[in-house]
């Protein structure tokens, strides 16, 4: 599934934004509202919609739909996988990667010889990221819940899946973080296996601080295999790879779609993990190049993500938009900037904090920075979001790396109903369930009732059976 962003209707402010120099406003009245064309003229790479007066805020809807052809080349991916294995994926790291490979598995000496090479600054900064993403999962784990009522008593037990399978893209760029966010809360949750897939470079390696990662956060297998290939040997085994009870990581739509494609062969967590969002809500109290960044900052993961600015005043909508031209021309990785924000980059100018809110809502982003002067009022109008960042010094850099929480964050609007991945998903819950003979005479009643209701008579027999027994009544009572 990729998130495609639907252009509101005509006529309601969606202005392709092109850079030039800064003037004056030109301020016009268009049905009944105001439209400041200034920002229009020297945003750059964004696009204004201007949804202040409207009953109905034409913001960029997210459409549930795969792009065309990427369903069929996913599920042909897989049925290469599962009838081919390390055949196919041999091939694909050839057709997809350029990389020739003889091991998919990278040797476990390859994984502590990275860890010994990393610069100490990289392996401190790692230990730093590490401890505290356990920290805060630590204390997520939950005891087992004990209810107990009328002689029943209900234990709810964690238990944590045999093997899972994490994901971690590599690309566009090396992401260690990624193996941390993933492979940290798995173990925490109790995961005895857990395997690792890294797409190769062109010379068949892993990048080394990735490799050093997965050392730091105990995973005990990594492949370099990547991209719907990966999710797909994850979930049905190959020569090579084992299967897993549980894939999650995030990736590009080919390796979302893949995770749903395998959705109930194994595990996966609720949220689409997809290309990454942000939506910044800023007033004059932000400084314009700050805002300006961290939209940059997700938009330069590449293409298919989206970067949204809201605010309720004009002119922090021109100030962001110029800093976002400027920085875009120099960054290292303009291409992928200019990719994501092309297609989805967006100042949507509203009337008030509560407005910004329902805009807010109704995208329900993957992170959402509140660069606004009193953030902690906006956060209870808040109901959609993967992660919220208050304040100026609260960029996403800092929950992307060390802040605590996992970065797999859900995006395509599955904020609406998923969470970041934490130590539940790498669990299921079980109940235990026990009760005493008085617990049974006083209920069984009920349940024999209710059986009976439902047609089903050898429910009803397994209570009434009992029933006769503790009654003192013929333990072989009345066959269903």
């Amino acid at each position: 599934m990729r998130r495609r962003l639907r252009e509101p209707p005509a006529g309601r402010g969606l202005l392709r934004f092109r850079p030039r120099s800064p003037r004056r406003d030109d301020v016009t009245s268009r049905g009944g509202r105001t439209s400041v064309t200034t920002v229009a003229e020297t945003a750059g790479l964004l696009r204004l919609i201007d949804a202040r007066r409207l009953a109905e805020v034409p913001i960029p809807e997210i459409q549930d739909t795969t792009p065309p052809g990427v369903l069929e080349a996913v599920r042909e991916i897989i049925a290469e996988v599962r009838r081919d294995g390390d055949v196919a994926l041999r091939q694909m790291a050839r057709r997809f990667d350029g990389a020739s490979l003889t091991d998919l598995a990278v040797p476990p000496a390859a994984c502590a010889a990275a860890l010994q090479s990393l610069e100490p600054a990289v392996r401190d900064a790692l230990g730093v990221a590490a401890e505290r993403i356990g920290e805060f999962h630590g204390a997520l784990r939950e005891p087992a819940h004990v209810w107990s009522r009328d002689g029943v008593t209900v234990r709810s037990l964690r238990i944590p899946v045999d093997r899972a399978g994490l994901y971690v893209p590599g690309g566009r760029a090396a992401y260690p973080s990624t193996v941390l966010m993933t492979a940290i809360p798995a173990r925490v949750a109790g995961v005895a296996s857990l395997a690792l897939c890294v797409p190769p470079r062109p010379d068949g390696t892993v990048a080394p601080v990735t490799l050093a990662a997965a050392v730091l956060a105990g995973v005990q297998e990594v492949y370099a295999v990547g991209g719907a290939g990966a999710v797909a040997a994850l979930a049905y085994g190959t020569e090579t790879i084992p299967r897993v009870d549980l894939i999650a990581g995030p990736g590009n739509v080919y390796v979302a779609v893949a995770k749903q494609e395998v959705a109930g062969v194994v595990g996966v967590p609720s949220a689409f993990a997809g290309p990454s969002e942000v939506v910044v809500v800023a007033d004059g109290s932000a400084a314009a190049d700050l805002a300006a960044v961290d939209l940059i900052v997700q938009a330069e993961h590449g293409p298919d993500g989206m970067a949204c600015l809201v605010t309720w005043e004009p002119a922090v909508a021109e100030a962001v938009g110029a800093e976002v031209a400027a920085a875009s021309a120099v960054a290292p990785r303009r291409a992928e900037i200019e990719a994501t924000l092309s297609s989805s980059g967006y100042a949507i100018l509203v009337e008030n904090r509560e407005q910004a809110a329902e805009v807010v809502n109704r995208i329900a982003p993957e992170h959402l920075q509140l660069m606004v002067a009193e953030p902690e009022e906006l956060v209870p109008l808040i109901r959609h979001a993967g992660a919220i960042f208050c304040g100026q010094n609260a960029p996403a850099s800092l929950g992307d790396y060390l802040a605590g929480p996992s970065h797999v964050l859900p995006t395509g609007r599955t904020a609406r109903f998923a969470s970041a991945l934490g130590v539940a998903d790498f669990c299921r819950r079980t109940h235990v369930i026990s009760a005493g003979e008085d617990a049974l005479l006083s209920l069984g009643p009920a349940v024999e009732a209710l059986a009976t209701a439902e047609g089903l008579p050898a429910h009803a027999a397994s209570v009434r059976r009992r029933l006769d027994r503790l009654r003192g009544g013929d333990p072989a009572g009345t066959r269903p």
